[in-house]
């Protein structure tokens, strides 16, 4: 397993390195100037340059990119230009709204999955089938803006039940029921397309498995539908549907800068928006490359996952 990982992170550090160069250039076509903006409309043309040169801004590109590379190395993110104060403490006050949302998402997703997969692979009534289709091709078409809005409305103003948005006042851990209850419908919403993709997934896997010979055989010796579903075919298809939940984990990150602005949630999507819109490209940087290097290593991790359970990856991967 070891050996297989190894091969694996050469690739890896040319994609980070390779997507290091397009954020830093791509950033530099965008039209505007952080030092006009910081400057203000009726500054000088020599206020503006000596922003600039206090911003590091009239440095050559090339030193910009090794300055920057090397603190993104060293740790050593740098300061927000619009926003103020250091893009560490920034991205770290953020990040773990972000991540109890996105975790609280991926945990709703997979346990829709787990129960309606088999539940829909194993439908023998029509109308259980059409039922299940019916929903879960909803859930996949409403966009995420739409739901988080209808939710919204429904929940928080028609039915005020739950929070419409926002945070607690004392902190997310300073009451967990309460957080729950804020919590619950941005994770909804984030969580849903995310567990209709991997239900329809985890079914369709299924009855594939299901037609395969030592089915039949072990259903024609006697042995339980329900046994050989969870027990045998299932554990066959967990190998391909965690590769499948490796993506969409990615998808959920990208999902939540929509769902944290919907429901005011102060995470790295709110975060993002803001160094966008005010043009704020040290913040935007980093967490673009954050954003990168996330997604690579849930990668790896779950390229790890898959190799752990199918013995023939790693095995492979070894000649």
């Amino acid at each position: 397993m070891t050996s297989y990982l190894l091969r694996r992170l050469p690739s890896l550090a040319v994609v980070l390195a390779v997507s290091s160069v397009l954020v830093f250039g791509l950033l530099r076509l965008v039209p505007g100037d952080p030092a006009t903006t910081l400057a203000g409309s009726d500054a000088t043309p020599d206020t503006i340059a000596a922003i600039r040169h206090q911003l590091g801004l009239d440095q050559p590109v090339l030193s910009q990119y090794a300055h920057w590379l090397t603190g993104l190395v060293t740790f050593d993110l740098g300061r927000s230009y619009i926003i103020g104060g250091g893009i560490g403490p920034l991205i770290g006050g953020a990040l773990g709204n972000t991540l109890l949302l996105t975790a609280s998402a991926l945990l709703l997703a997979v346990l829709t999955a787990l129960v309606l997969g088999p539940l829909w692979a194993s439908a023998r009534r029509p109308w259980l089938d059409h039922l299940l289709t019916g929903v879960n091709t909803l859930a996949i078409a409403v966009p995420t803006f739409v739901l988080g809005v209808a939710l919204a409305l429904l929940f928080g103003v028609v039915v005020p039940v739950l929070p419409a948005g926002g945070v607690p006042r004392g902190g997310l851990l300073a009451d967990p029921g309460i957080t729950a209850q804020y919590l619950l419908m941005p994770a909804v919403c984030l969580g849903l397309p995310v567990g209709a993709v991997l239900t329809r997934y985890l079914a369709e896997s299924l009855r594939s498995e299901l037609a395969q010979p030592y089915v039949v055989t072990a259903l024609a010796a006697g042995v339980p539908r329900r046994r050989v579903l969870l027990r045998h075919a299932l554990r066959n298809v967990l190998p391909t549907s965690l590769t499948v939940l490796g993506l969409q984990t990615g998808a959920l990150l990208g999902g939540a800068v929509l769902v944290e602005f919907t429901f005011s949630w102060p995470g790295l999507g709110m975060l993002i928006e803001r160094a966008i819109t005010g043009r704020d490209y040290p913040v935007v940087q980093v967490l673009l490359m954050l954003s990168v290097t996330v997604f690579v290593v849930l990668q790896l991790l779950t390229d790890a996952a898959h190799a752990l359970l199918d013995p023939r990856i790693r095995l492979g991967g070894a000649r």
